[in-house]
């Protein structure tokens, strides 16, 4: 039956030949949220332009509507964002399902709120952890607490931020360093960030702060590699376009490969800043990619190799990956579980390690396989992958992808893949 958008499972139907066209991916969701609350905490009107509307988009957006920031959105890519540099304390908790950028962002952003915040989220964000960035907010004298290492997170404000030095262990997540330095620009005085280690999951992803907190005329100078110093700028208004989304584009990219198609994304590979970018070498010499591939620095495009591993010429073992067992699911663990059920054996973990075993000869099989996402959304977008080259992937709750990627079935199917709505039982 043709495939409907509320369907509890879909299945791929192989390409009969290589996919062509233009798909324009969404914007940024990293750089979406990051530029929302730092319009959020700004004087004035702020226009953000190519911006992502999605699940985690719109929490991130209500949330700061809850604290009294307006924000309009004239269009399918625009927020008007209103603010006068303060949040206020909202009538109840904020709820952010399982949006990680904006649970950890907003934990330390509304430590300049006079009164009392909880930020909480859906049962899955309740088993993510946030116990580093809670213990670096206490020590720099903010009462902060998350008695089970994750949220709710109970944030009794005082109307300031304290200046001095703030240590983080990044090794769990760069997004506790980033919300760091944006709480950073709303100190009393010069606050500093400073790393335990030189370990940092994703460093890019801090660069993209800094970027982002310029752009709204914050003030930061790198003393060294682990070391930042915020100065108390506070934020201004400005006009900010949010680039396409890095992570959305590894599936087009690997979807072209695969296909031996040409797939127009509008944007070229190296115009991107986000980390993801980098997959594109790494796609590109499918099906050789390389025997060993750190994924620290593009986590999130490591379920999309990981799928296209499946079909190289030789094995393939992901190192460096120890972050994904605390995103949106175990990614680990969901990528060698559902490798393995298209194939036993077809992947497995070797401790934090994920090793694909890598079968070309799998392409054109008739192999169906009903594949769990644990409501990730890049789980089912990247087990999509596995049916442009296998007859019977079905990929079950596939409205998962609207957390970052709302339109992605819809652009499958404008490339020529058929979809079909198939029973999840």
């Amino acid at each position: 039956m043709p495939f409907d958008l509320r369907s509890l499972a879909v299945t791929v139907v192989p390409p009969a030949g290589p996919l062509r066209g233009r798909v324009s991916p969404p914007g940024s969701k990293s750089i979406t949220n990051r530029a929302l609350l730092l319009a959020g905490l700004a004087r004035g009107t702020s226009r953000l332009t190519g911006a992502l509307k999605s699940d985690d988009t719109r929490l991130m957006a209500d949330a700061l509507r809850a604290m009294g920031v307006r924000v309009d959105e004239p269009g399918d890519t625009e927020f008007v964002v209103t603010g006068d540099g303060s949040l206020r304390p909202p009538a109840g908790p904020l709820f952010l399902g399982n949006a990680g950028t904006a649970t950890r962002f907003l934990t330390a952003a509304v430590a300049a709120v006079d009164g009392t915040v909880v930020v909480d989220g859906d049962a899955h964000m309740r088993k993510r952890p946030i116990r580093p960035l809670v213990e670096a907010l206490a020590a720099l004298g903010l009462d902060v607490a998350a008695p089970s290492g994750c949220p709710p997170v109970t944030v009794r404000g005082r109307g300031r931020v304290p200046a001095g030095r703030v240590a983080i262990d990044a090794g769990l997540s760069s997004q506790y360093v980033s919300a760091l330095l944006m709480m950073g620009a709303l100190g009393e005085g010069e606050v500093e960030v400073a790393l335990t280690g030189a370990e940092i999951g994703a460093r890019g992803y801090v660069d993209l702060t800094l970027a982002a907190m310029r752009s709204f005329g914050a003030e930061v100078v790198q003393r060294d590699a682990t070391i930042w110093a915020v100065r108390p700028t506070g934020y201004r208004a400005a006009d900010f376009h949010v680039e396409p989304d890095a992570s959305a584009a590894t599936y087009l990219w690997a979807a072209q490969k695969l296909t031996g198609g040409a797939i127009d994304l509008g944007t070229a590979a190296d115009a991107f800043t986000q980390p993801d970018a980098r997959a594109k070498a790494v796609i590109d010499l499918f099906p050789h990619m390389p025997a060993a591939i750190d994924g620290s620095q593009m986590q999130d495009a490591v379920p999309t190799l990981a799928v296209l591993a499946a079909f190289n010429a030789e094995p393939v073992r992901f190192t460096g990956i120890e972050n994904l067992r605390v995103k949106e699911c175990d990614r680990t663990r969901a990528l060698s579980t559902e490798l393995a059920r298209i194939r036993p054996g077809l992947a497995r973990e070797e401790g934090d390690d994920l090793l694909v075993a890598s079968d070309p000869g799998l392409a054109g099989q008739a192999l169906p396989t009903r594949i769990e996402t644990y409501a990730d959304h890049r789980i089912a977008m990247s087990f999509a992958l596995a049916g442009l080259k296998l007859r019977g992937i079905t990929v079950l709750d596939p409205g998962c992808v609207a957390k970052t990627y709302p339109g992605y079935w819809d652009a499958l199917a404008s490339l020529g893949v058929g979809l079909e709505s198939a029973d999840p039982a």
